[in-house]
């Protein structure tokens, strides 16, 4: 399964298709303006939320909450004690953790679970300019929830760039 994400979609208080290769709108990301922290709605094409994206406020570290009908999905924080500055972790709330490393400010990097590759996200095949596929490579894998995190390391990454 590869879908399409816009670069644009970062933008607060703006909302975004996340197509198919297709070019079927299957996802829409619903960024909410004027609020203290970071946050965005993913949504499938009948406008039901998948995932709730925020910011966490009181963290050491630059932190992103995933939730899923109000209760906690994954948390994403950059790897401490790495020495790839693109590495983060993702703590599942049923204890699991998935491993997310490469370029991300390039749009190049991956994510594992326990060693196995579950998507790709890739600028590599598109065409298209400030776009980037999120090849989900399991079929037994969330594509909700994966997108949610390529969004959320992305975020992170261009956040402490800014710093």
């Amino acid at each position: 399964m590869r879908f399409l994400v816009y670069d644009r979609l970062l933008g607060f208080g703006d909302d975004y298709w996340i197509e198919d290769d297709h070019g079927s709108k299957v996802f829409l990301v619903d960024g909410k303006a004027l609020r203290v922290r970071d946050t965005w709605e993913l949504k499938d094409t009948q406008g039901r939320v998948l995932v709730d994206i925020h910011q966490k406020m009181l963290a050491l570290r630059d932190t992103m909450v995933l939730q899923r009908g109000g209760e906690p999905l994954a948390t994403i924080r950059r790897k401490r004690l790495s020495l790839l500055r693109n590495h983060y972790r993702v703590s599942l709330a049923d204890g699991n953790e998935l491993d997310v490393s490469g370029k991300i400010l390039d749009r190049e990097f991956a994510v594992e679970y326990d060693g196995e590759l579950l998507a790709v996200i890739s600028r590599r095949w598109l065409t298209v300019r400030d776009t980037y596929g999120v090849d989900v490579v399991r079929e037994d894998a969330d594509p909700a929830l994966l997108i949610a995190v390529a969004v959320c390391v992305i975020h992170l990454a261009e956040k402490e760039r800014e710093d």
